[in-house]
């Protein structure tokens, strides 16, 4: 793709996010985040109506009448976009590759965050960490963001989630707002999942197309896998094979749930041929 190309791709997927951002999302994003980043600031004496949940109760034992914790909304905050660029999010049978959704939506999610004044980052990852850009402000930054979601090519084309989370942990020492963005065909990662989760505000964006659930009716088919470049022929008109197949994408499927879940992290899943508008939007406000 050359330069002129790219640029024209940006420009287009700036205009279709940045109006979802500007109309839809920088509101629903602000109510569903901004209120978690509180600061204390002062004590001050009990009025009426104050939230009884607010009584610092030290403070009132020695004075003898009630005092509350005053906070202060933190003005700025940081989101960090993990994005998967393994092999696989380079699949796609209807009009677009995962690849090219997770692109939008992670565009969407930046232009809502500049909106609302906050810094955004950009973590790119396969089984290494391909791509890190810091944490800054500016629209300039979020358009250099998505040309490198559109033009980047990874060095690998396997996955490593856990290892993406590692690297997190130790570079972002304060409190983040997360968005993992992947097909999370991958297992073992939910000790470190688990780690980052009590520091930051993570949710696990599930990207797949409807052709990755199960496997057709196709007679003797040559398949390969994208990440470790294997080919072999697969009988598609076996049952047990088509079972197996669905077994094994049900299963990590759940892993995925059940490890954010567990982790106190949220998730979303979305089809490459589906609305993400909509997914996003029932997200941000089931957190309000």
């Amino acid at each position: 793709m050359d330069t002129k190309e790219i640029l024209k791709k940006v420009r287009k997927i700036e205009i279709k996010t940045r109006r979802l951002s500007d109309h839809i999302f920088s509101g629903e994003y602000h109510s569903s985040f901004k209120g978690r980043g509180m600061t204390f600031s002062e004590v001050r004496q009990y009025q009426y109506g104050d939230d009884i949940r607010s009584i610092d109760w030290n403070v009132t034992a020695r004075y003898n009448e009630p005092f509350v914790k005053v906070f202060e909304e933190e003005r700025e905050l940081t989101m960090m976009l993990m994005v998967d660029l393994s092999a696989s999010e380079f699949f796609g049978t209807v009009d677009h590759f995962k690849r090219d959704i997770i692109a939008e939506i992670s565009a969407t999610l930046a232009f809502s965050a500049i909106q609302n004044n906050d810094k955004v980052g950009l973590l790119i990852f396969s089984d290494e960490i391909e791509l890190f850009i810091p944490p800054k402000k500016g629209k300039t930054h979020v358009l250099r963001i998505i040309r490198e979601l559109i033009e980047f090519q990874p060095k690998s084309k396997k996955t490593d989630i856990a290892q993406a989370l590692r690297y997190l942990s130790n570079v972002m020492k304060k409190k983040a707002i997360v968005f993992m963005l992947s097909d999370f065909m991958d297992e073992g990662y939910e000790n470190a999942l688990k780690i980052v989760s009590k520091k930051h505000d993570v949710t696990g964006i599930r990207v797949y197309d409807k052709h990755e659930t199960e496997i057709p009716k196709l007679g003797m088919v040559p398949m390969q896998d994208a990440e470790t470049g294997e080919i072999i022929l697969v009988n598609t008109n076996s049952k047990t094979v088509r079972t197996k197949y669905r077994a094994n994408y049900l299963q990590q499927v759940g892993f995925y749930e059940d490890t954010f879940r567990k982790s106190g992290a949220g998730t979303i899943h979305t089809r490459v041929d589906e609305s993400y508008v909509k997914k996003l939007l029932g997200y941000f406000k089931r957190r309000n």
